[in-house]
């Protein structure tokens, strides 16, 4: 599914986000920015050490931080690391947003184009699809408002179900 803003697009696929060709692709990091399981451990897996050990040289950052390593052997050039909010700490729609928002700002200080995003914090961090959905959609909608380097901005869903989520949320916001 595509929808066009200011010239710009936003695409929704069903993926796998490490098999991505796109200028970087987003982590749902930790906040010690250690490469687990899930999206996190593909990345590492298919993406090799050199990520993990920028993630150390780093260091860590806050929940709704974002930082940026090279892709590795991915497709996409770097890994943006965004640390979404656990479910019951606080404050999480405010973090997510953030989260998302720091992302995008990232991908613009390195003039980069396009960005794939997962479904932060909707896997071992309990956060709603739908919440996360309606949150990320309308944060991107802004950011692709102003005045940026993105021309793409992609949402890479792993299943059937999230994938028609932020599908019902994109056409409700973007009929």
């Amino acid at each position: 599914m595509r929808r066009e803003i200011n010239g710009k697009e936003i695409v929704l696929i069903r993926d796998d986000i490490t098999e991505s060709d796109a200028d970087a692709i987003v982590n749902p990091a930790n906040k010690d920015l250690i490469l687990g399981a899930g999206v996190a451990g593909a990345i590492r897996k298919k993406g090799g050490p050199e990520i993990q050990e920028k993630c150390h040289k780093i260091g860590g950052t806050h929940v709704g931080g974002a930082v940026v390593t090279t892709g590795g052997k991915l497709r996409a050039r770097y890994v943006i690391h965004a640390v979404g909010p656990r479910m019951g700490e606080g404050d999480e729609d405010n973090k997510l947003r953030n989260a998302t928002l720091n992302s995008m700002k990232v991908a613009d200080q390195k003039s980069l184009q396009s960005i794939v995003f997962p479904a932060i914090s909707t896997g071992i961090f309990g956060f709603s699809k739908d919440r996360c959905a309606n949150i990320m959609i309308r944060t991107v909608i802004d950011y692709l408002q102003s005045d940026t380097n993105l021309k793409q901005v992609v949402f890479c869903l792993y299943d059937d179900v999230t994938y028609k989520i932020f599908e019902d949320v994109l056409k409700t916001l973007m009929p």
